[in-house]
């Protein structure tokens, strides 16, 4: 059985607006996280489909966003699983998540 493991992720106290801004503002990286936001422990492929995205560039849109502290990553044998920080982004920044994720926004 293959082992579940956290990859690196910042502290929720050191979680900056500036940085969790610049990872939403990309229009893939956003769509990633409503993704991952509607489909809880999604691996990173199913969440990617149908996105026109080279691989290595999704990796480094993956990587933004765990950097960032927006999402949450773990290791899962091959898979890579992808968890919103809901609770975290909320208590640091009350409502940011909501607005940006609200439903209707085009996308």
């Amino acid at each position: 059985m293959a082992r579940v493991r956290s990859i690196p992720q910042p502290a929720p106290a050191s979680l900056t607006l500036t940085t969790v801004l610049h990872a939403l503002g990309d229009p893939v990286r956003l769509e990633l996280v409503r993704r991952a936001q509607a489909t809880p422990e999604s691996t990173c492929d199913a969440l990617a489909e149908g996105l026109d995205v080279p691989v290595p560039t999704l990796s480094d849109h993956w990587r933004i966003l765990r950097e960032a502290g927006v999402i949450t990553i773990t290791a899962d044998g091959r898979h890579r699983r992808a968890r919103v920080r809901a609770e975290d982004l909320d208590d640091r920044f009350p409502g940011l998540l909501a607005a940006v994720l609200r439903p209707g926004e085009p996308r």
